[in-house]
């Protein structure tokens, strides 16, 4: 053999050996499936106690894996709280502080009418270490009524299909459908896979169908919206089954990494009234809001809420081998800011130099190595009324921090607080703040100080051409 054949031999079996160091480093990686329910209250699962509703499928998830009972979203809405699982920031820092809805009501209240695509991305991130990503559902990270707004793909999503987002609708329903199609391509691809299935349930409308309506017929005379409540999780949970059936099929779900949450605590209507049909733009027709029947297990307040019901949500993580079954975790405080760099970690991806998340890598906490006691300040920014409306008691807080096991919340203004030692009073139920002035002067300090890094309002490219007019 000549040297220029040695030199090529060896150039063809050190290629073949990176080659074959990647694969083995791909499948070492965690396969992550983020379930990211919408409305969905801390106590609309069976496992949490829930009187009718019925998640047997969701269930399985805190018999296999952990349930911790202590963690928050960054807002009481829609798209800030899902602003924060993509960025791992804070929403205000991108002027997201609450639903995005149609350019005029976007530009009304000083936000932008999408998420920035330059602005750090988790499936992105994910991309970059050898993930295949793909996102099934909600998106409204823009709104289906600004037809100029990036899809998800701008965000590095290799395939999806949405709804509240530009383009095609997805119907709602078919939402593991197309999860398992990808995960059965990435499998055969030999890829780790990334998957958000961010199911409708239970937003408004409600998208009854009979077959499920018929597993509550005798909930129907004496209360129709509990059984339409109770008929629509059961219909997402029956879906979110179907994937984990998937998963085990597929011989994939012991090196899986599943975690079902939700963007924010339940809706309620503010007054009683009668149950009618509503429609939405990117979903259709469907019961509306007095079909609401969302439980935060006496947490105080709801959707749009800053206080607990509004953001501590059910939050269970499955992986085993590496995730205790059948525990339950009520000490770590850990927030949808830490999922991009706990996923990170998990995937092996380098961050840029530049990216410093608001929150931390939760790897110790999930695997039960560690107790997350925070002391990473959490903040909330939602710009509610103050005086608290007399419909909605429980919706005037404007800005919130947690720091270690303290919570201060706070008037638009300033001119009201209330502090919480949110550890030993997780129902909001002592004010604080009289007996304990320094504890409330430090953290309204915090928040003043935070208030002074978040921008003055959207920068980048994040206008509606709709604007223009």
């Amino acid at each position: 053999m000549n040297a220029n054949a040695r030199i090529l031999l060896a150039a063809v079996t050190l290629i073949g050996t990176v080659a074959v160091t990647s694969d083995a480093e791909d499948a070492t990686k965690p396969n992550i499936l983020f379930i990211f329910a919408d409305d969905w209250g801390w106590g609309d699962l069976s496992c949490h106690g829930h009187p009718y509703v019925k998640t047997p499928n969701i269930d399985r998830l805190a018999k296999e894996g952990t349930d911790f009972t202590r963690f928050t979203v960054a807002s009481g809405v829609c798209s800030p709280s899902r602003t924060a699982v993509m960025t791992g920031h804070f929403p205000a820092r991108y002027a997201i502080d609450g639903h995005f809805a149609w350019v005029p009501s976007n530009a009304k209240r000083g936000m932008p009418d999408w998420l920035d695509t330059n602005a750090p991305s988790l499936p992105r991130y994910l991309q970059s270490a050898g993930y295949a990503t793909a996102h099934y559902g909600k998106w409204h990270l823009a709104n289906n009524m600004i037809p100029d707004s990036p899809t998800p793909a701008e965000y590095g999503y290799d395939e999806y299909g949405a709804f509240n987002c530009s383009g095609e609708q997805m119907p709602v329903h078919e939402d593991a459908m197309h999860t398992n199609a990808f995960i059965e391509k990435a499998v055969a691809e030999g890829k780790p896979f990334f998957v958000n299935l961010w199911v409708h349930e239970p937003h408004t409308p409600f998208h009854t169908v009979p077959k499920y309506e018929w597993r509550f017929r005798e909930m129907e005379e004496e209360s129709r919206p509990d059984q339409i409540y109770a008929s629509v999780l059961s219909h997402a949970d029956d879906r979110i089954g179907e994937v984990l059936d998937t998963l085990d099929r597929l011989g994939v779900a012991e090196n899986t990494l599943v975690i079902f949450s939700s963007d924010n605590g339940p809706a309620r209507a503010s007054k009683p009234g009668e149950l009618a049909l509503s429609y939405d733009t990117a979903t259709g027709a469907g019961w509306g809001i007095n079909a609401a029947k969302g439980s935060t297990s006496g947490r105080k307040g709801y959707k749009a809420s800053l206080f607990e019901g509004g953001i501590n949500v059910p939050f269970l993580a499955r992986w085993p081998g590496k995730i205790a079954a059948g525990a339950t975790d009520d000490d770590s405080l850990i927030s949808a800011v830490d999922l991009l760099p706990t996923f990170c970690e998990l995937a092996g991806v380098n961050l840029p130099d530049d990216y410093e998340s608001d929150g931390v890598s939760q790897v110790a906490v999930l695997k039960g190595e560690a107790i997350q006691t925070r002391e990473k300040p959490l903040f909330w920014k939602s710009l509610s009324p103050w005086p608290a409306q007399e419909a909605k008691p429980d919706h005037w807080v404007s800005y919130a921090v947690v720091h270690q096991n303290w919570k201060l919340v706070m008037s638009r203004e300033g001119e009201h607080v209330e502090l919480y030692d949110i550890v030993a009073d997780p129902y909001e139920k002592a004010d604080l703040k009289e007996t304990q002035p320094e504890v409330v002067a430090e953290l309204t300090t915090l928040i003043e100080q935070w208030k002074k890094t978040l921008p003055d309002g959207p920068s980048g490219d994040v206008f509606s051409a709709e604007r223009e007019g």
